[in-house]
């Protein structure tokens, strides 16, 4: 996979943005990527030291619209530390 697949978005949430304070950044993921290509495209994409990374798959959901059911699509999610000092500037003043 290449490392512009892996990112796909990031992820401000009123949570993640409280992590934010602990050197932790969450971003979606494509479904096919591990915790090597994560950590490698973070840090080329954004010039910073990643120290873990946690993947986690957000299950599909039965949602109502109208009479209908529809099921909405798993996804990844990647939670980044990243060193002590380092910052992602995409996530300031959010």
């Amino acid at each position: 996979m290449q490392l512009f697949e892996v990112l796909r978005r990031p992820l401000i949430t009123e949570k993640s943005t409280v992590l934010q304070s602990h050197n932790k950044y969450a971003f979606e993921v494509a479904r096919g990527a591990n915790k090597n290509e994560i950590k490698e495209a973070v840090e080329k994409a954004f010039n910073v030291t990643v120290t873990a990374v946690n993947v986690l798959t957000v299950h599909a959901k039965r949602r109502r619209a109208g009479k209908k059911f529809i099921v909405t699509s798993p996804w990844r999610k990647a939670m980044v530390t990243l060193k002590p000092g380092d910052k992602i500037a995409f996530f300031e003043g959010v």
